[in-house]
């Protein structure tokens, strides 16, 4: 989604890695590798230009000084890793400050007005908002104002009828008219937010923008947002000054940054119309529908992934009970093929798995821009649906005839079905031997990591209790003093035979 976006801010942390301090010259040098991908995300070239100007004020104006942690160790703050910081708080401040208020007025019934250019995706948006509303313990009516796109009126109704949200429209009645009556029946029918899903217009359909302007003016909406197609760029700017400056609006949705976006709208939006950005549209399902953060857009931008973004589409589609139980069995190598399968699904349902790989930090830096295929995760939940429940509970009785049969059944070859056991096995083999403490124990250094609370302890995954030293019960078996020597005796002699081995 915002690769050439993040490409000239790699590049230019690459340029400056290994640099003792920031010198016009290098400065210089990175700043032409952002400035080209800016541009070619089309990014708007004042907003372009004004960024550049501050990134290099800063970066040239500040004393690079040494921070010291809370345990009082010395860290060094390299010029690329200040360089970097300085770009991180400049892509917040393009972008926020944030404000994702949906306002109420004092009447009954408040209203949100939706207004835009043809599919930029108004009518998906308007079901989102109102599950997003539903959510929220209020009662949304759907107001299908859009009487000139063919069937548009019909699609509202089938959102409507899958949230069970009434969608109010009446025939032959202007939208002006047909947007007032709606706020009445939504007070009639206990409703207390009517949300207008308008037809698409170009800004300068003086016809069409007359009957914007009448419409708001009938109805006074407390929220005017006007829903724009991420990928279209620079146009979106263009088109939000202009309907901004007709009616005022509250603010933006940004609309499919799931797809080939390349981000330009996101950072010009604010910065030109001074208006904030409201939501993301990050797919075609009603529940993908994100407050906006610019922190979290700004950090995946840099290549460090959106932990927060990420945590929140976690709590979406996992139940932390069973999240916690389905560990248990996977550290205790009692993972079966049917809770794979129920992992496979709730990746799914978080959305793309592109999108969904991007909020890992680091993960741009190790697939190099690669794309990830959702359809993998579709090929995996085919070949698990197609064997029986012995066998997911047992995939050691999957023999060569149970594959042929699984492979029929899931229109996948025979060697996919082979790879898919053998990358479940080694998956189950490693969290065994992670949950027993044999595989932890032996990274060097990593009971040591920062942030960790003195590292990784694989007790803490068993109420406290040391797995490995657990007996049939379940019931925690001490060490003796004796076992204790001895396994002193043995890391001795280990240690003199890695000495041995070095010399010869």
């Amino acid at each position: 989604m915002l690769e050439v976006l993040s490409k000239g801010f790699n590049q230019a942390r690459d340029r400056l890695q290994g640099r003792i301090e920031l010198t016009e010259s290098n400065i210089e040098d990175a700043l032409r590798d952002i400035r080209v991908s800016l541009l070619e995300a089309d990014v708007n070239y004042t907003v372009v230009k004004n960024f550049i100007a501050r990134v290099k004020e800063k970066a040239l104006g500040e004393v690079i000084e040494t921070r010291v942690s809370h345990r009082g160790q010395k860290l060094k703050v390299s010029p690329e890793d200040h360089f970097i910081n300085i770009c991180n708080e400049e892509l917040v401040s393009l972008m926020g400050p944030v404000d994702t208020r949906i306002k109420t007025g004092p009447h009954p019934v408040s209203s949100i007005m939706l207004i835009g250019l043809q599919g930029c995706g108004k009518t998906t948006t308007a079901g989102k908002l109102a599950r997003l509303l539903e959510s929220r313990d209020m009662r949304p009516l759907l107001v299908a104002a859009d009487p000139y796109r063919p069937a548009a009126v019909e699609q509202l109704q089938i959102i409507g009828n899958s949230l069970n949200i009434p969608v109010f429209f009446k025939q032959d009645t202007p939208p002006p008219e047909l947007c007032r009556q709606a706020l009445l029946h939504a007070q009639e029918t206990g409703r207390d937010m009517a949300i207008f899903d308008t037809a698409g217009r170009l800004a300068i359909d003086e016809t069409l923008m007359t009957e914007l302007e009448e419409l708001a003016k009938n109805t006074r909406p407390e929220n005017i947002f006007l829903v724009c197609d991420a990928m279209i760029g620079q146009d979106a700017v263009k088109t939000a000054e202009e309907f901004n400056r007709r009616l005022d609006v509250s603010g933006f949705i940004l609309t499919k940054l799931d797809g080939d976006a390349r981000g330009g709208a996101a950072l010009s939006i604010k910065e030109i119309t001074g208006k904030p950005i409201k939501f993301l549209g990050m797919g075609e399902s009603l529940d993908k529908l994100e407050e906006f953060r610019p922190e979290g857009l700004a950090s995946r931008i840099l290549g460090f992934g959106d932990v927060v973004g990420l945590m929140q589409d976690f709590e979406k589609v996992v139940d932390e009970k069973k999240a916690e139980e389905d560990a248990m069995r996977m550290l205790k190598g009692a993972f079966t093929l049917t809770d794979f399968l129920e992992q496979v699904q709730s990746i799914k349902k978080m959305g793309s798995l592109q999108d969904l790989m991007e909020k890992i930090p680091g993960i741009s830096q190790l697939t190099q821009g690669a794309s990830v295929d959702d359809q993998e995760l579709i090929k995996v939940e085919a070949m698990i649906n197609s064997m029986t429940p012995d066998e997911r509970k047992q995939p050691h009785i999957i023999n060569e005839s149970r594959v042929a049969r699984i492979s029929k059944g899931s229109g996948r070859s025979r060697r996919n079905v082979h790879d898919l056991l053998k990358r479940f096995n080694m998956m189950r083999d490693v969290m065994k031997k992670i949950g027993k403490g044999g595989l932890l124990s032996r990274i060097p250094g990593l009971n040591r990591i920062p942030g960790l609370g003195g590292g990784i302890n694989p007790s803490e995954l068993a109420g406290g209790l040391p797995l490995s030293d657990r007996g049939s019960g379940g019931t925690p078996r001490q060490m003796s003093s004796s076992d204790k020597k001895k396994n002193k005796a043995k890391r001795k002699q280990a240690k003199k035979d890695r000495k041995k081995g070095r010399r010869r």
